[in-house]
């Protein structure tokens, strides 16, 4: 028995009822020392007992309000009801007096801190059903568990297109925005996605697993030999809104539209004289080179 038990020892003893056309007489009664409320049993006593003691004008006629059982796990405050307590919890709700020793990450609750901790070990308690990967956090399972459900909740507000996970939404966000966060360290361009960034690598090694099998060139991407297909292809699905001729590529459409521009942007470092295309310049250049050969 603890202390609250011993100094509330009436709870516990049993208490004969008076006689009565509708009280059982065989009953035993335990009687809470709050407000005289008998129970039959002392399991029915101790299963009310939380809640009565949770009513607010309750008083203990022992103790008279002055114990203090129910303590504040942050500030080790007192309180005499557990409604208090509760109440005074919403104070440390922005105090974050629990340190990770290991990231120094603050959290407000001790069990918060706990289970953060689970973060820096190897212990993997949540696995995946589906393809038994394991996480140390369940909260981690239930979004990695959305990667296999073709339930799509987080939508782009941009295009509309739908994700199964919010962190790939914000990852493709990125292609939206001028927000280029992922450099090429071999030529500084920089890229919206990670994974771009990954196929542009490719670009910089000799590697060319890609080949096509029409024409047996080879490339360093999947996504170059794809745009090269279209070569072999048909299919011209860029097509130029001015004349409405079709190209098979989206390099060669936006070449062709200088066509219909004043813009020349390839000048001549001999005479200056300028051109919409590459082609024209270089064929240019050989004016100046015959010059050359004449003098």
């Amino acid at each position: 028995m603890n202390q609250t038990e011993e100094r509330h020892a009436e709870i516990y003893s049993p208490h004969h009822r008076s006689q009565s056309e509708d009280i059982d007489l065989e009953c035993t009664s335990y009687e809470y020392f709050v407000c005289k409320k008998p129970f039959c049993s002392k399991s029915d006593l101790n299963r009310q007992i939380p809640v009565l003691s949770n009513e607010k004008n309750s008083k203990c006629s022992v103790c008279k309000n002055n114990e203090k059982h129910f303590k504040c796990s942050v500030c080790n405050k007192s309180f005499s009801q557990k409604y208090k307590l509760n109440k005074h919890l919403h104070v440390h709700c922005n105090e974050k007096h629990f340190k990770c020793s290991v990231c120094n990450k603050s959290f407000s609750w001790k069990f918060t801190l706990n289970r953060h901790l689970l973060v820096h070990s190897n212990e993997k308690h949540f696995k995946c059903s589906v393809c038994n990967n394991s996480f140390s956090q369940k909260s981690t399972l239930k979004t990695h568990l959305l990667a296999h459900s073709n339930e799509k909740h987080f939508k782009c507000s941009v295009c509309n297109k739908s994700f199964s996970r919010k962190s790939s939404l914000k990852t493709h966000l990125l292609v939206h925005s001028n927000e280029k966060h992922f450099k090429c360290s071999v030529c500084n361009k920089s890229f919206s996605q990670k994974y771009k960034l990954n196929n542009h690598l490719l670009v910089h090694s000799n590697e060319k697993h890609f080949k096509c099998t029409v024409c047996n060139k080879s490339f360093s991407s999947k996504f170059t030999l794809n745009r090269h297909l279209l070569v072999h292809s048909n299919e011209k699905h860029f097509k130029c809104s001015v004349c409405n001729k079709s190209f098979s590529q989206k390099s060669t459409l936006k070449t062709h539209l200088l066509v219909h521009s004043n813009e020349k942007h390839f000048k001549c470092s001999v005479c200056n004289k300028s051109f919409s295309w590459k082609s024209s310049l270089n064929r240019h250049l050989l004016v100046h080179s015959n010059e050359k050969h004449f003098k």
